[in-house]
């Protein structure tokens, strides 16, 4: 039956309810169709019309064929629809629409093929060359014949002047000869001047009009490949969606009834075999399974374990007594047991709900980096670049457990799972945190409730980076990040690059990493969604101990848990003694290797024997709401809470970023757009400083940053920022005379 709002529709725009064989078992099964621009689409309702098309057969090479009363079939070659309507005139509506449709699409095909002969090629380059030569010559003759019309013109006028005056008549008579000498040459440069134009106008007209139907042509194939694009994006997401469900129902079928458990026992196997090809075998005093990866009831070794059923939480970690070790350096200010009654805030406005098209937007970015994409704030969050790397912070109640570990073995195993922490909110964040301004600044001081502080700065802006240093009791981290990214068209890869540092004080420990690569899918259709992918190796350049970490990225056709992550911790010698797993979005453990053998298989990859785990970190829910607050976490949302005494460039102070977070959108981009260009303004001014300090013989500094200096690192033998030591007396002084005007 058709539906009742598409009575007399166009031909090119028809759509509505058919019935279409699917098979045997089925029958005919009740489909949406719609048919648009000579494409016949079908989907099984109207609501999968924004997101998932289940066909699409193109009527310019179609054929149309009438059975009985009310069922008619249309076969492109390469696949055929069997389709029936509720009655025989609402099928011959269909079928007259469906032919009108093709032939239209059959007139636009030939009428693209009489364009293609049109339009210039490598044959007709020499033409196209003579022409321009051609109009060249005839603007150079208007341009002289406008020079004479002004000269004889000139001369004309001032000889009727001199006329007006003369009182004598045969003086008269004899100047009237001269006027009509210059009358005539006038005349005829006039001539000329008309002439030219003409043929000017004529053969600018013809070739205008050839190469405006060479600019439509290809504008309509650029339309054209945008909605085939769009189609095939949608195509794609309904053969992923059909994909992940045949491989769900594949994986249910093998393992029956006891999938889950069988799923835990060799969750482990296949992450660790692809870059250590090791196999954990078994777990000592035979404990119940539990939910984790690696399995026991939470029972800690010998090593600093926590009571029987009670695993170690993040809060527990943070409030465990951080006086242990002894540390008389002035460079930590407050310990971190001291309470200042601080009530930090728990919601922000909620988010307004705005329909912008992504794809309009971003469809002429496709291979740029991200940070040159213009993206209005509606797709951001209330919160800058610098602001999350501030959130990797969220679990750094590891790093204080760490300082606190027996051994430097378990101070990798909480170094590790610290940096698995880091994306455990980016699961469900998709939207894009706002690019920082070249010397935008954000302090987190969180020394009176966490036991650190932490102070971010954008160093540079071509190419991107942020400086970003984190003091504590027990440890200090350090670096600099530059992101680099591809926008890919259906995905968005994010490439964070740079070393992060970590020291510890007592044990002198001192731990370097790289982040994995961000992949955001569905960029055109469908659902966004966030994946970490590769390998990231924590080293300690103390004792050469090691932690080779693998995020496995998801796949539809695989068994595996979403989200895994496998790693091995390996001593000086390389032998493996911890064993660290879980995802990076929920929760980690870590076991101690209690012996190792070879598996006897044509593989032979070790097989660990492992103590009970031990919880590293689960992540913290999120708030009420969260949904509606862009899915931060409670920790996120007090990162942009306004503070009194902060620097003027700290990204708190940013008006856009603001605005944006009161859901005051439009006068956010307003505002965007005038902290660009001012931002644009300020680096032509720099660059024209340099330029004339140049041409002067004079030196002339780069940009430096005002927090951080940029030194060559005596470890890494690698350039990067190192932080100065001055920001927090200015602060406590009150007092920013080195901070520009940058908002």
């Amino acid at each position: 039956m058709a539906d009742s709002s598409v009575k007399n529709p166009p031909p090119e725009n028809f759509k509505g309810w058919l019935y279409k064989w699917t098979n045997y078992i089925k029958g005919y099964q009740r489909r949406w169709f719609v048919l648009s621009n000579g494409l016949l689409s079908y989907y099984r309702n109207q609501a999968e019309m924004a997101h998932t098309c289940r066909g699409t057969i193109n009527l310019s090479g179609a054929y149309i064929d009438t059975e009985d009363s009310c069922n008619f079939v249309i076969s492109s070659g390469t696949q055929t629809f069997h389709l029936k309507a509720s009655s025989e005139v609402e099928r011959q509506r269909w079928v007259t629409s469906l032919e009108l449709a093709k032939a239209r699409a059959i007139q636009m095909m030939e009428e693209d093929s009489d364009d293609e002969e049109e339009l210039p090629s490598d044959v007709d380059r020499t033409e196209l060359q003579t022409t321009l030569h051609i109009l060249t010559s005839k603007l150079e003759d208007l341009g002289i014949c406008n020079d004479l019309i002004s000269k004889h013109g000139t001369a004309l006028q001032r000889a009727l002047s001199d006329l007006e005056v003369i009182q004598d008549p045969t003086e008269a008579i004899s100047k009237l000869k001269s006027i009509n000498e210059r009358a005539t040459l006038f005349r005829i440069t006039s001539n000329a001047m008309i002439n030219a134009c003409g043929e000017y106008l004529e053969l600018a007209q013809a070739q205008g009009r050839k190469w405006q139907k060479a600019l439509q042509y290809e504008r309509d194939q650029r339309l054209r490949l945008e909605d085939t694009i769009e189609t095939l994006a949608k195509q794609h997401n309904s053969l992923e969606q059909a994909c992940r469900e045949k491989g769900r129902q594949d994986h249910k079928s093998v393992k029956g009834t006891d999938a889950d458990d069988d799923d835990e026992d060799n969750e482990f196997y296949d992450a660790t075999e692809d870059f250590t090809s090791v196999q954990l075998i078994s777990n000592v005093k035979g404990h119940n399974r539990t939910g984790s990866d690696i399995s026991g009831n939470s029972i800690a070794s010998s090593e600093g374990e926590s009571r029987p059923g009670e695993p170690l939480s993040t809060d527990d970690l943070m409030m465990q007594d951080k006086h242990s070790h002894k540390d008389s350096s002035s460079y930590w200010l407050k310990p971190s047991s001291i309470q200042t009654g601080r009530v930090r805030r728990k919601t922000i406005p909620t988010k307004p709900t705005a329909g912008l098209n992504l794809w309009s937007i971003i469809k002429n970015c496709i291979g740029k980096e991200l940070s040159k994409i213009p993206v209005p704030v509606n797709f951001n969050e209330p919160l800058s670049m610098i602001q999350r790397l501030g959130e990797d912070l969220e679990y750094a109640g590891m790093l204080n457990t760490a300082a606190e570990c027996k051994t430097t073995l378990e101070e990798m195993c909480y170094v590790a799972g610290f940096t698995i922490g880091a994306y455990a909110s980016t699961a469900v964040r998709n939207t894009k945190p706002f690019n920082p301004l070249l010397g935008e600044t954000y302090e987190f001081d969180r020394s009176d409730d966490l036991g650190w502080r932490a102070l971010c700065e954008q160093v540079s802006h071509h190419p991107p980076a942020a400086a970003i240093h984190v003091e504590a009791k027990d440890w200090i981290l350090w670096t600099d990040i530059t992101i680099a990214s591809k926008f890919r068209g259906k995905y968005l890869q994010v490439f964070p690059q740079g070393i992060i540092h970590i020291q510890f004080r007592q044990t002198g420990s001192h731990y370097t990493y790289r982040k994995v690569t961000s992949t955001v899918h569905n960029i055109i259709v469908g659902k966004l969604w966030v994946d970490q992918s590769g390998e990231c190796e924590v080293v300690n350049h103390t004792t050469k101990e090691c932690c080779r970490i693998n995020y496995k990225p998801y796949s539809y056709f695989s068994g595996d848990t979403p989200r895994k992550v496998t790693g091995v911790v390996t001593d000086t010698m390389g032998a493996a003694k911890y064993i660290i797993s879980g995802t990076w979005d929920q929760k980690m453990e870590y076991a101690k290797v209690l012996h190792t053998s070879m598996d006897k298989g044509s593989r032979a990859k070790p097989l660990y024997q492992t103590a009970p785990p031990k919880l590293l970190w689960q992540k913290n829910p999120l708030p009420p709401n969260a949904e509606n607050m862009y899915n931060m976490t409670s920790f996120c949302i007090t990162m942009n809470e306004p503070e009194e005494g902060i620097a003027p460039t700290d990204t708190r102070n940013r008006p856009d970023q603001r605005l944006m977070e009161e859901g005051l959108w439009d006068d956010a981009n307003k505002e965007k757009l005038r902290l660009e260009e001012k931002q644009r303004a300020t680096r032509r001014k720099r660059e024209a400083e340099a330029t004339a300090a140049a041409e002067a013989g004079k030196p002339c500094d780069s940009y430096k940053p005002v927090w951080f200096d940029r030194k060559m690192d005596p470890l890494t033998k690698t350039i990067t920022y190192i932080y100065n030591s001055r920001y927090w007396d200015c602060k406590e002084k009150g007092e920013w005379p080195e901070c520009q005007d940058i908002f």
